[in-house]
């Protein structure tokens, strides 16, 4: 018997919605100001440099939307290191401008955290407005749901105790928090897939499958203001 899921995988044509909901959620954080210290701008340059890495995720990824378009998450397929976007460092500077070297920033700390055994990254989490909170457990479970029948562990950064309790609740453990740049804690989190057999020893292990220092290209995972 078949499950209906409260997600929907997204498409193509659901760029410009994806791009609107990690904007949305983003903008007004502390990450998002640091970004982009330009208030007047800040909604214009983080569409841009997210509609970067949303097109390429669905291209090596996937994405997940709620039924009613309210949430997303946006994945990457890390079975192996996967290229940056075409022309990336071109398009970057053509959509952040002067902020684009913040981003750059941004993404080579996150990449030097992220663990290099195979697994499938949630980059982005957006829930933004009210009821961010239940529409982002909703579009969590759905999307995580999917993502376990690939049988690999999941990754995410937290960069909220809202997000970071969230995780936790759909299975994910702690691994070591660190700082990115703009003084924001960042909480690495990992989750063993039902279906992953591979390795003995699940969450409460975790830190004997992550190895850092592996620089890999990467986009802010969308951070919730709930």
């Amino acid at each position: 018997m078949s499950v209906r899921l409260p997600v929907v995988r997204a498409r193509w044509s659901d760029t410009g919605r994806l791009v609107d909901l990690v904007t949305a959620t983003l903008s007004p954080t502390s990450l998002g100001a640091w970004l982009v210290p330009d208030e007047r701008r800040r909604s214009i340059v983080l569409a841009a440099a997210a509609r970067i890495w949303i097109e390429h995720a669905l291209l090596v990824g996937d994405a997940f939307l709620l039924r009613d378009g309210t949430a997303a998450t946006v994945w990457f397929h890390r079975y192996r290191p996967i290229p940056a976007p075409t022309r990336y460092a071109d398009r970057l500077g053509q959509a952040c401008g002067e902020y684009a070297t913040r981003f750059l920033l941004l993404d080579q700390r996150l990449s030097a955290q992220r663990p290099v055994e195979a697994h499938n990254h949630l980059a982005m989490l957006a829930a933004p407005g009210p009821h961010g909170a239940r529409r982002a457990a909703a579009v969590l479970a759905g999307a995580q749901r999917w993502m376990d029948t690939l049988g690999l562990p999941t990754y995410a950064e937290a960069f909220t105790e809202a997000d970071r309790e969230l995780y936790r609740r759909h299975g994910y453990a702690d691994g070591e928090a660190f700082r990115v740049p703009g003084g924001t804690t960042t909480h690495p989190m990992w989750r063993v897939s039902p279906l992953w057999t591979a390795r003995a020893g699940g969450n409460a292990h975790w830190s004997t499958h992550y190895t850092s220092g592996r620089a890999r290209n990467s986009w802010s995972a969308a951070l919730r203001q709930v």
